[in-house]
């Protein structure tokens, strides 16, 4: 069984059902409709034959049979005959071609076949005054109606068969028809993993039942699993592409530092540089690691009780150096005394990362407001900016990895890769809360979020 097709295991087993379903069926039918025509034609031989007794007399040392014995039964097709105690045949009628075999039994009726007719005999006896014992004997044969419905069992089982391979033949084509979407779907899969072509779907038409809702779950799943190589494919050529520049610098340096005709302080400088792009690539690292470990589900964070208006303060005051570079100003409007329970190290790269991407890409002497304020359920906040904004083809693509809306810019001021707005997406998502962003090209971009009170974020529950 193990290695028969599915079409024909469901097939075998639907045609031993109805096998057992049509011979219980015409075991019944014949059981009760036997039972119908012994009892019927019992009951008309016993009541044919007691009134025959009522029409037999004996006087004067002789039986008397009355004119109305023998038309008894006639239309019902009965023969009376009567008999002695030894059986002998004193009077009646006998079918001409009834060859009269059956023994007298008191009160039973009795079953004879020959090659045409199917015959019944009932036989009862009974004490006649001053002759002793006389046995009436009934004879008739099967009626119309039930030489039909033997008939049509005869022929039932003769169909059968027929029917019963009808049943197969039919059965294995509307199985065949019904799972021919999983050929397709093995077909593409095979298809798949022996050409690499991720792009090969199934297709199927509309239909709500099983099979094609497993069809239409597979391509969706391809489409998935398409769409993770291609970030897979792209995370690489980005990790690599950001890795290249700082380690070609680094080298270059090393071997300019040294060189012979390198001076002590052109020395002093190509260490610097090579600290600043060590610098660069650790923490280049160190993101791709908490990433790495947050999309593995192995990133444990420890929430507490903590003071979000004090934190988000010294976070300001600590990014506030970096933004009088540019000459921007951070403004704040941050109530006192904001309590939430969250992982203090993520709500401090939270802030960190969106302050440092507004100064990024921020305009010289502008302005950056950080709102924090609470309510019922949690704390409202917003980051916005005066800066150059972003526009709306690249605003839909800021929360992907290594994805930079003016990527020459941020190389050049050395800040970043890509990974900023995504480790703040996730963050926020771990502790239960939203973030959404708009933007307007050159005249700002505003970051709106929201941090629920009851994030479920708890040591036991988030990793």
């Amino acid at each position: 069984m193990k290695k028969l097709s599915i079409k024909f295991k469901i097939t075998l087993w639907y045609t031993i059902f109805m096998t057992l379903f049509i011979v219980l069926t015409l075991n019944f039918l014949l059981k009760v409709s036997n039972t119908r025509v012994l009892s019927s034609t019992e009951n008309r031989l016993k009541t044919t034959v007691n009134r025959s007794f009522r029409e037999i007399k004996y006087s004067n040392g002789a039986l008397k049979f009355q004119d109305d014995f023998n038309s008894l039964g006639i239309g019902e097709g009965i023969y009376l005959s009567v008999y002695d105690s030894t059986g002998s045949f004193l009077y009646g009628r006998l079918p001409s071609y009834y060859n009269g075999t059956a023994s007298l039994i008191m009160d039973e009726l009795q079953q004879e076949y020959d090659f045409y007719t199917h015959w019944y005999v009932y036989d009862y006896c009974m004490e006649v005054e001053g002759f002793g014992p006389l046995w009436v004997r009934g004879i008739t044969s099967q009626t119309a109606t039930e030489r039909m419905i033997v008939t049509m069992l005869r022929m039932s089982m003769i169909i059968f068969p027929f029917f019963l391979l009808g049943t197969l033949i039919g059965g294995y084509l509307i199985i065949r028809r019904a799972l021919a979407p999983l050929d397709k779907v093995t077909a593409t899969a095979s298809a798949i993993s022996q050409g690499n072509d991720l792009s090969r779907r199934i297709h199927l038409e509309a239909g709500k039942d099983e099979v094609h809702k497993l069809a239409h779950t597979f391509d969706y799943m391809m489409d998935r699993l398409q769409a993770a190589f291609e970030r897979e494919k792209q995370f690489t050529s980005d990790v690599s592409h950001e890795l290249r520049t700082p380690t070609a610098v680094i080298l270059s340096q090393c071997e300019y530092a040294l060189s012979e005709s390198s001076s002590h302080e052109e020395q002093v400088r190509c260490l610097n540089t090579i600290r600043s792009q060590s610098k660069k690539m650790s923490q280049l690292i160190s993101q791709l690691l908490t990433l790495s470990r947050a999309d593995s589900g192995h990133l444990l964070l420890l929430p507490e009780r903590i003071n979000l208006t004090l934190l988000a303060e010294v976070i300001c005051d600590e990014q506030q150096e970096l933004a009088l570079s540019k000459g921007i100003t951070i403004v704040r409007n941050i109530p006192p005394d904001l309590y939430l329970t969250a992982d203090e190290t993520m709500l401090m790269r939270f802030f960190i990362n969106l302050i440092n991407n507004a100064i990024t890409y921020g305009k010289p002497n502008g302005h950056i407001r950080l709102t924090l304020e609470r309510r019922q359920d949690g704390i409202q906040g917003s980051l916005e900016d005066d800066g150059i904004g972003i526009s709306p083809e690249h605003l839909e693509h800021i929360w992907e990895r290594f994805y930079q809306v003016d990527s020459s810019r941020s190389a050049a001021s050395g800040q970043g890769a890509g990974l900023g707005l995504p480790m703040v997406k996730w963050i926020i998502q771990a502790h239960g809360g939203q973030i959404s962003v708009e933007s307007k090209p050159g005249e700002g971009t505003a970051f709106f979020f929201f941090f629920p009170f009851e994030s479920g974020c708890t040591p036991d529950t988030v990793h």
